[in-house]
């Protein structure tokens, strides 16, 4: 059924009882051209773009939990591009552009919201960094801004000027940042690939591959074998384990990502705002909560919870730019496996084995890249060769010393 202002009248008519399914839930077949394992966004946008772009239908996506209860359900919707360096500025602008129209391609309400991202400095250090920044993004055609201190009073007047701990220099903005509703991501990218014939399997985790003379052939689950032309990874922190099962040893380490979100308060917030003197980000949501994060726990972890710790140091953060939040309420709080790799890069590449694909190593920037990662990971899986947009997001880029460290930081996963 396709959504428009018609189909919604003539719902009401009926009271909204004629709603059909968004999709289906289909018995595995026993055989597709291509199997996606993960159900999140990029696993998901992946699918659809396989059917849409590349007339591969016969596509199966299998989560072993339900559509978007891994990270995609476990972000904080913040959507930008504001990259510098290659390879990087060119795939973000790239997913940027297919945030800009996604809603009219899938006939879905994904509730993207362009209000704008500031990345405050403090420092003239910081502010030079963020003026070559700014001049890269300028160059390769994308927006930037950097504003002085009276431009950031103006934009943010609810900001702590008066005492602050880390005087507020001024900013990088980029206007056509902004978030994105996680959740309804998710659901209309499955809805859309629903519509296009791929099965969306719920409840069926991958517990080991089919091999065939060295290439993979198929999958085991716990709803039994399905045998598969092609077989791509989009798990995001759990993309080591199920590696190993295929006997993949990967340069990515899994730690947790917290997230909070505060009881709601009237408008105050009107984009994305990041604290450049610490790690703090916060942007508020339709529903009036404010919703923010920080730095990752800093261990190695596989489970979907934070601590105390990091909980203080983020909010922390938030007063030292704003000291009215102490007087708002924490809601609820969650944790995200971030599958973070050497470099702080994602790795979009073919394995070693035959037959199996890698779509993984997003550290911060997974949601962001959601649109982006399932068109060029469709590409891949398609012609077995990258796309332009990700030709620099090899596997084999460790070893051949050709690192893409966006923030300069090295080898340290904890640090990206």
């Amino acid at each position: 059924m396709k959504y428009s202002i018609f189909s919604l009248a003539k719902a009401a008519m009926s009271g909204h009882r004629g709603w059909t399914r968004a999709w289906r839930d289909p018995v595995p077949k026993d055989r597709y051209d291509v199997i996606i394992i993960g159900g999140g966004g990029h696993g998901l946008a992946t699918a659809y773009f396989l059917a849409k772009e590349y007339g591969i239908r016969n596509v199966a996506v299998l989560e072993k939990g339900w559509i978007g209860s891994g990270n995609a359900g476990r972000n904080t919707t913040i959507i930008r591009s504001n990259y510098m360096l290659p390879g990087n500025v060119g795939f973000y602008e790239l997913s940027m552009k297919l945030w800009e129209r996604m809603e009219q391609d899938l006939n879905y309400n994904t509730m993207v919201s362009q209000r704008g991202i500031i990345n405050l400095y403090h420092s003239d250090a910081q502010r030079d960094a963020f003026a070559r920044r700014g001049n890269s993004m300028r160059i390769n055609g994308i927006d930037a801004e950097l504003l002085d201190a009276e431009q950031i009073r103006k934009e943010l007047p609810f900001l702590n000027y008066s005492n602050p701990r880390f005087p507020i220099m001024g900013g990088l903005m980029q206007r056509r940042g902004g978030t994105a509703r996680h959740d309804a991501v998710v659901w209309g990218y499955a809805r859309a690939a629903n519509d296009l014939g791929v099965d969306i399997i719920q409840n069926c985790e991958v517990i080991g591959f089919q091999r065939t003379n060295g290439r993979i052939t198929g999958v085991e689950t716990t709803r039994g074998n399905i045998a598969a032309g092609k077989v791509g990874m989009a798990v995001a922190g759990s993309t080591s384990r199920v590696a190993a099962m295929a006997g993949l040893k990967l340069p990515i380490e899994s730690h947790v990502l917290q997230a909070f979100v505060s009881e709601a308060i009237k408008p105050l917030i009107p984009g994305v705002v990041t604290f450049g003197a610490g790690h703090f980000y916060v942007s508020q949501s339709d529903k009036g909560g404010l919703v923010f994060g920080g730095d990752l726990d800093g261990y190695n972890s596989y489970a979907q919870r934070g601590n105390m710790p990091v909980m203080e140091d983020v909010c922390e953060g938030g007063m030292a730019i704003m000291p009215m939040l102490g007087r708002v309420r924490l809601l609820r709080q969650w944790g995200g496996i971030m599958d973070m790799s050497m470099d702080g890069t994602p790795i979009i590449d073919r394995t070693p084995v035959e037959g199996l694909y890698l779509n993984a190593g997003w550290c911060y920037g997974g949601f962001k890249a959601t649109p982006g990662s399932g068109l060029v990971f469709a590409h891949l899986m398609a012609r077995d060769e990258p796309h332009p947009e990700a030709a620099l997001f090899r596997l084999d880029r460790f070893r051949r010393g050709a690192m893409i460290d966006e923030k300069g930081q090295g080898a340290q996963p904890n640090l990206h």
